[in-house]
Parts: C-alpha cells; structure tokens; sequence
C-alpha cells in the first residue's frame, strides 16, 4: 500500500519494561534506549491510501488517525507494536483489522491548523471497546537536523517494520519512507485517556515532542516472522 501522513506530532515518555511486558508477545524484545522502554501518543492525518498501481478511492482514502505504540524487535529486527490504532473512518478501520490484524478503533475526530498552531480532539466511538480520548494543542517549530543512528530521535522515528497478531501467530509487516523531516514542537495542552485504557498510568509528566509537516510511506503485506522475504 502507499499512503501519506502528515500534521504529525510524536509524543513519547519513558516507561517502565516492566508494565509494558504483559501487553506484548514473548516473542519480541521490548526495545531499550538510555535504560528505559518508551511509549509513544501519535495523532495525525492520512491521505492518498491505495493499494500500489491503483487510484486512491474517493471518500475513504482520507482520515484522520492516533495510535499508542512501543518499540520493539524480534530476531535482531526492530520494528513498532501498535497497542491501538483510532480511526475516523469506518470501512478502513474494518479494512485494517481484517488485513493488518492491528487493533483499530473508530473515533470522532477532529485537526484544525493556523499557520503554525494545531489542536487535534478525539473520542473513541468504537462499540465494546475501552473508552479513550485525546484533546491537545501544539505549536510547531523549527526545523531539526536529519535523526542519525544511535540518537533518541533516530531511535524512535527510524522504524521500518510493523509487528501484529497474525492468523498464524506472530506476523510483520516492512515499512518504507524516506528520513522522518522532524521538527520541535511545544505542547500547549494535553489532555488523554490513551494510555490509561490499556490499563497503563496515565503520564503526567511533559512529553518529549517532535513535529513532521509530510511524509509518504509504502507498507507491504503481512507476513509471518518465519518468512524472511520483506525483510533483510
């Protein structure tokens, strides 16, 4: 598939392994930078999603999106474990269970950008799913130098496989996209329940915060960990 996103803020806090081991499978590490595990609040916006060769198609290729994440790698291969995704769209959320196997959500969503400020608000709206809600603003700032290997940044935005509960057990999936083109961002307001619904404390702490204006992204298909094809 190829898709873009943009209007993107990477939300991240330092968390103990500890909690965050019963919520993910034994078969993959949790990641590690600076002798703490992270877990990341990412809103932003989606567009152009297609299937690669085909047009995008009206109506349900374009929607807002939030997911909570960690990091993680398995065999050596480090990747992202999405603990939720919400969506603004019905069909693609249902589209994205059934093929992806991740845990999508609907939610009423909303972004609104002036120049260089951004308030994003979700609610969850997802039938026998954990109440969650996200209502934050941000500022935008300057530019950042590319991420290089061995840095926080790098670490936390550089991540080119996605793992999931595959129909067979453990599946990945490899991501492309150019370089993430960060920038700082200030908080203005936050407030969440995102982390709380997976039965995580809340952070009450200031987060570390990165801004990215547009990127485009190529997903492949799902496959087991045992085939060894999408990924080096």
């Amino acid at each position: 598939m190829r898709q873009s996103w943009g209007s993107l803020l990477f939300l991240h806090w330092r968390i103990d392994a500890a909690l965050l081991r019963p919520l993910i499978p034994q078969e993959l590490d949790i990641d590690e930078f600076d002798g703490s595990a992270w877990i990341g609040v990412v809103p932003f916006t989606m567009w152009g999603i297609r299937k690669t060769r085909t047009p995008a198609i009206p109506g349900l290729s374009a929607f807002h999106e939030l997911n909570v994440r960690t990091y993680v790698h398995h065999r050596g291969v480090p990747g992202v474990w999405f603990f939720s995704l919400d969506a603004a769209k019905r069909i693609p959320v249902h589209v994205a269970r059934a093929t992806y196997q991740l845990p999508y959500f609907l939610a009423r969503m909303k972004l609104e950008r002036m120049d260089n400020a951004i308030q994003y608000r979700s609610e969850r709206i997802h039938k026998r799913a954990p109440a969650a809600m996200l209502d934050m603003a941000w500022q935008i700032g300057a530019p950042l130098p590319e991420s290089q290997p061995g840095t926080l940044e790098f670490f936390l935005t550089e991540r080119y496989a996605l793992f999931a509960h595959g129909r067979r057990g453990l599946a990945h999936a490899r991501i492309w996209h150019p370089p993430w083109p960060l920038q700082e961002a200030v908080v203005d307001r936050y407030a969440s329940t995102m982390i709380e619904a997976l039965g995580l404390p809340e952070p009450t702490d200031q987060p570390l915060a990165h801004f990215a204006n547009e990127l485009h992204v190529d997903i492949w298909a799902l496959r087991s960990t045992d085939d060894r094809r999408d990924i080096p």
